[in-house]
């Protein structure tokens, strides 16, 4: 499964994953989440300069399925948004932890992230909920 969710990322309960670099964090939906959406057609993302909040809506995620809520991992600023997921969602499809990333902030908190799951505690995440 490792490599459906690489170690490199820490993920959420809501099926989000953050990259830290340093003070920085890249974030993004985990192939989980990519899955039960199924096709992307469409992404709704905050501004460069916004600040997202933890566990609050920085988004939405829209599919053939469903629209989909999109909840911070941490708290920072909007530095980077991927904006060719204007144009082209489906990257989010073909992959969605390096072309398909969504949004990079600056971490405020760092201490935030001691919440977040390692790829093994992810992982036996999904299996509990079945």
């Amino acid at each position: 499964m490792s490599a459906d969710y690489p170690n490199d990322l820490r993920y959420t309960k809501e099926h989000e994953w953050a990259r830290i670099e340093g003070k920085n964090a890249t974030i993004g939906i985990t192939k989980f989440a990519v899955d039960s959406l199924g096709d992307i057609t469409q992404v709704d993302l905050p501004d460069e300069g916004e600040e997202i909040r933890k566990d609050q809506v920085f988004g939405t995620v829209e599919s053939v399925k469903a629209v989909s809520d999109l909840f911070a991992p941490c708290t920072g600023k909007v530095l980077k948004v991927n904006s060719p997921l204007s144009d082209s969602p489906e990257m989010i499809n073909e992959d969605c932890y390096d072309e398909g990333w969504m949004v990079q902030i600056e971490l405020s908190d760092p201490k935030e992230l001691d919440g977040l799951m390692s790829t093994a505690d992810y992982e036996a995440y999904l299996k509990e909920q079945g």
